[in-house]
């Protein structure tokens, strides 16, 4: 099948907007081609995860776009960087390393990005609508615009992301289309699993075991009880994209393109039905740990993905209440934007004294922040927990929010959840 271009894609490829555009052009075109794209379509919005510096070569692409007077087309965010610009004494890199870091997010700047630094920016003013076309990298953003607001993307890598910011087009594949976001595997919840209905730990429960058995076919989950909040999805989705492929999911009566069943798989039956009972849940839950209860703590790490300002509500009357002392550090990990609010509010002071330790820009599995990593940290996100052992070389034990304050209080893993 071959490629159909506009007329403002010919211009864009033959250099009529710039070089910059151009070079954008030629390896969104490539990639299109390669995944068997009929032809492109008008975005909205990006979000780019290119921030996090992975050696000189992603430098190198950025920086010669900048340098080619390059601009993003759409209002275009960014992820999550290496470095938290807001709080740079938490970050323990020398100078040497610092620098590339800091030029990679600088050069995204001057491409016309917003200087966002978070991997929610759903939770932001830059939150897509119902139906919107956007092209966004990041794996938890993906699957919650998909998923939750029902606006559309694929999973772009970096360089396309931004070679579709640059352009303002992307393949029209893929979930771009609504043929291909019905859904294709049931997984069905026991009944029993109601009484746990508010337990962030079954949303990231629910979101390992659809990650891990969907491959790239699109979950649909019946039987969810109503989230507390979008932050439950939220977790959901991170967890599946985690564990997984998952760029949508579909949960009956909850997300907005599965009112029904019926809905949700558009009038076709199931490839295969999965059932999800509480044996499957407590064991998806064991997995994430690998530290027992009692095990001596380092820290605290929740945020990720990044908190909203829903969960700071939830989370500081908790953090008061308990008012640990022991030392563990809480690492929260927050978008800037979020942290603007509350610090304009001033709703965070004098919450060192319980170990708060706001990180902005970055997340604390991908950049080096803790002060220790000799023994077991302890957090509420699914996504931390699978990634944080093999990025940094922690024991993780994994817990319900309150059981992670009731730890910072103790100095040791306690867990009251009876999963």
């Amino acid at each position: 099948m071959s490629l159909e271009l506009s007329d403002l894609d010919r211009a864009l490829l033959n250099g009529d907007f710039g070089q910059a555009a151009a070079s954008a052009m030629s390896l969104l075109t490539g990639f299109a081609e390669a995944i068997g794209a009929s032809s492109l379509l008008d975005i909205s919005r990006a979000h780019i995860d290119g921030c996090l510096y992975h050696g000189e070569v992603n430098l190198d692409f950025v920086e010669r776009l900048a340098a080619a007077g390059g601009r993003a087309r759409v209002p275009t965010t960014l992820n999550v960087g290496s470095l938290d610009l807001i709080h740079p004494e938490l970050v323990r890199l020398g100078p040497n390393e610092r620098a590339p870091r800091l030029r990679l997010m600088q050069a995204h700047e001057a491409l016309g990005c917003v200087a966002s630094f978070t991997c929610a920016p759903y939770q932001t003013s830059f939150r897509p609508k119902f139906g919107e076309q956007v092209a966004w990298g990041e794996s938890n953003a993906i699957v919650f615009a998909n998923s939750v607001i029902g606006a559309r993307t694929n999973r772009y890598g970096d360089f396309i992301d931004l070679s579709c910011a640059l352009t303002g087009r992307a393949p029209a594949w893929g979930l771009h289309l609504s043929e291909n976001r019905l859904g294709q595997i049931l997984f069905r919840l026991a009944r029993a699993l109601d009484s746990r209905a508010a337990s962030d730990g079954l949303y990231v429960a629910v979101g390992l075991l659809i990650g891990a058995a969907s491959g790239e076919a699109i979950p649909v989950i019946e039987g969810l009880p109503p989230p507390r909040d979008e932050d439950q999805l939220k977790a959901l989705g991170a967890a599946a994209a985690s564990a997984g492929a998952v760029g949508l999911f579909h949960a009956v009566g909850i997300t907005p393109e599965a009112p029904t069943l019926a809905d949700a798989f558009g009038g076709r039956n199931p490839q295969r039905i999965v059932e999800i009972g509480p044996d499957e849940v407590a064991r998806a839950l064991r997995q994430l740990s690998s530290a027992p209860d009692g095990a001596p703590l380092a820290a605290i790490c929740l945020g990720t993905p990044h908190f909203s300002r829903t969960e700071w509500d939830r989370f500081l009357p908790l953090l008061r209440s308990v008012a640990p002392k022991s030392g563990v550090p809480i690492y929260v990990n927050t978008g800037r934007a979020t942290l603007a609010e509350l610090e304009r509010e001033r709703l965070l002071a004098g919450l060192e004294e319980y170990g708060l330790v706001v990180v902005a820009d970055t997340c604390t599995y991908v950049t080096a922040i803790l002060e220790r990593l000799d023994g077991v940290v302890m957090t509420n996100s699914g996504k931390w927990a699978h990634y944080a052992p093999g990025n940094i070389g922690v024991q993780v034990a994994f817990g319900e929010i309150e059981d992670c304050l009731a730890s910072a209080a103790s100095g040791r893993v306690v867990r009251t959840a009876s999963w």
